[in-house]
């Protein structure tokens, strides 16, 4: 939204909420990118031709009245913003910045509000059709095939203990092409997360059952074992940009790339370590002792 309005990161801010729009599916995880990030983007482009050309309107009119042209005499294509600033591009000494233009138009109302306009004439369809999965969703199946990309490389050390069948991941590396990195902060987040979530699944996590009754037997995060800071010794994040994805700027997911191929890891990175197979997740303590025959 920041580079297609021209604004500094710091001036844009999103609200989560549905009270306010229309109500959509929920696109989740890696699907998010290229379905919000879609509708982010458009929007950004059509509400930014929008200020441009409230910027050069001759008599700005709202619902609450008017306010004079920020840009007398200019046209919409004569203009940009850059680092939340109007300018003309020809000069750009002759400048405003979008606080002051908002502000001004502010008083009298909202830019939009024209009261020519009928109700709904802002609606547009900003997801590409590509990624309609609200609609299809609605419909009951998905009715066209998507393509999903997903390049990763992972790597994962480990060390066991054959006498307490203890396993320490000592080091994971993550390598994941997302196309373009929109934030870096987010992606190694999901690189992170994964890795943990990753480990837990593989290492620890189980739902245990009372073979007799069927009733859970570890149904609180004190018996059921997730993963924590100190499950992992050392996490690097290496993340790629192809441009290869289908979400905007050539852009794809990961949500939940990480965590998916991380328990996989765990199974090989054993057996180098023992040269025995544990073949049944999680591996824990008590099968990798029944494997190397001590128990």
């Amino acid at each position: 939204a920041a580079d297609e309005l021209g604004m500094r990161v710091q001036d844009v801010h999103f609200v989560h909420q549905i009270d306010a729009g229309f109500y959509a599916m929920t696109p989740d995880s890696s699907t998010n990118m290229s379905v919000n990030g879609y509708a982010v983007r458009n929007a950004a482009r059509l509400l930014k031709q929008k200020i441009l050309e409230a910027a050069v309107r001759p008599q700005g009119v709202t619902s609450r009245g008017s306010f004079p042209p920020a840009f007398p005499g200019r046209k919409p294509e004569e203009l940009d913003i850059r680092d939340s600033v109007i300018f003309v591009k020809s000069d750009p000494s002759i400048r405003m910045t979008m606080a002051q233009f908002v502000k001004a138009a502010g008083i009298e109302g909202p830019l939009i509000s024209q009261p020519e306009m009928g109700k709904g004439a802002e609606r547009s369809n900003f997801t590409e059709p590509l990624f309609a999965y609200s609609w299809q969703v609605q419909q009951g199946a998905y009715s066209r095939t998507r393509h999903r990309l997903c390049r990763q490389a992972h790597f994962m050390e480990v060390e066991v203990d054959t006498e307490t069948g203890e396993i320490e991941v000592t080091r994971i590396v993550n390598v994941n092409d997302v196309g373009k990195v929109i934030s870096w902060e987010g992606c190694e987040a999901q690189q992170y997360g994964g890795s943990f979530m990753g480990v837990g699944r593989g290492k620890s996590e189980e739902v245990i059952h009372d073979p007799a009754t069927g009733v859970m037997l570890n149904g609180n995060l004190l018996d059921y074992k997730i993963a924590t800071s100190l499950d992992i010794g050392s996490v690097d994040t290496i993340l790629v940009e192809t441009g290869m994805g289908y979400g905007p700027y050539g852009a794809i997911g990961i949500g939940e790339d990480v965590a998916t191929v991380v328990p996989a890891l765990l199974m090989p990175a054993v057996y180098n370590a023992i040269g025995i197979w544990v073949d049944t997740f999680p591996i824990t303590p008590d099968r990798v002792l029944k494997a190397l025959g001590k128990a």
